[in-house]
């Protein structure tokens, strides 16, 4: 049971964060129905500026983390204005937003190699790595961090989602955005907001994922997870998403931990391919035409 309990309280924790990475994909999903596969460069250039703003800038771990999720808020705004506006006004066919958006990702990838390098590097060490110790149980302090940060972040979140005027648009927006655009909503200004919440949440998931673990290029390769947890809790419902991000976080320390770290992205493709062929509309079962 100790074992069981451990392995849930890790999964809790990584699940956390994939569903803040999730979340980017569901609320841009819900309002211009493609998936944003740059998110994994804001993710990892996330990473990078709080490495950065810690160590080059000499900022405390709060403002650093704050000004880090700040920039990648402005970055994902950049990327929507460059990259997919243009399609937009175009009236261009999704397959063009997805190349677009893959292209900006190897982009956004290359453009830290060239000029920063393919070199790892190592958060300096901000907590404690003596783990808390609950009975039989240990609790890393940077696994209980993470997973604090990540729930007051989704229940903001859901706050301004449920509450607030823009939160009000953006749902609006989501079921419709022909109709929205037809009621007076400004569409343009909540597909900004919406690319900004994606781009600050990214960047607070970029610098835990580089403080648990390293920072180098290629960590934006781990959206892949958040990007099963979205379809695996429903493409463009927020719930789904965080749902489907925690679910898949225990399930992989699990299968670590009772059987191999070597089956745990296995098996979090293996469920892709599940949800896909079983349930292709996720676990809270929204159609398209009702993703808000």
């Amino acid at each position: 049971m100790s074992q069981f309990l451990q392995q849930l309280i890790n999964g809790l924790s990584i699940g956390s964060v994939y569903a803040l990475m999730a979340v980017g994909y569901s609320l841009v999903y819900s309002i211009m129905n493609f998936s944003n596969f740059a998110h994994g460069g804001v993710i990892m250039l996330g990473a990078y500026f709080g490495y950065y703003y810690l160590t080059a800038a000499g900022l405390p771990f709060p403002v650093a983390f704050i000004v880090a999720a700040l920039t990648t808020c402005l970055l994902a705004v950049i990327i929507e204005r460059g990259a997919y506006k243009p399609l937009r006004e175009r009236k261009a066919p999704f397959l063009y937003f997805i190349i677009s958006a893959m292209g900006t990702s190897i982009f956004l990838e290359n453009m830290v190699i060239a000029t920063i390098g393919p070199t790892f590097r190592t958060y300096p060490e901000i907590l404690s790595r003596t783990p808390i110790q609950i009975g039989s149980v240990s609790v890393g302090r940077l696994d209980l961090t993470m997973f604090i940060i990540s729930a007051i972040c989704l229940a903001l979140l859901v706050f301004f989602i449920d509450h607030t005027k823009m939160g009000k648009a953006i749902q609006a927006t989501a079921y419709n955005i022909k109709a929205s655009a037809l009621m007076g909503i400004n569409t343009d200004l909540v597909i900004i907001v919406v690319f900004a919440l994606g781009g600050f949440f990214a960047g607070i998931a970029g610098v835990l994922f580089g403080m648990k673990y390293t920072v180098y290029p290629q960590i934006g390769i781990i959206t892949n997870k958040s990007f099963i947890a979205a379809v695996f809790g429903g493409l463009g419902s927020l719930p789904g998403a965080v749902i489907g991000s925690i679910l898949l976080g225990i399930i992989e320390t699990i299968t670590s931990g009772y059987f191999s770290s070597q089956y745990r992205d296995l098996i979090a493709f293996v469920l892709l391919i599940a949800v896909l062929v079983f349930r292709p509309s996720g676990l809270m079962g929204k159609v398209t035409e009702d993703k808000a």
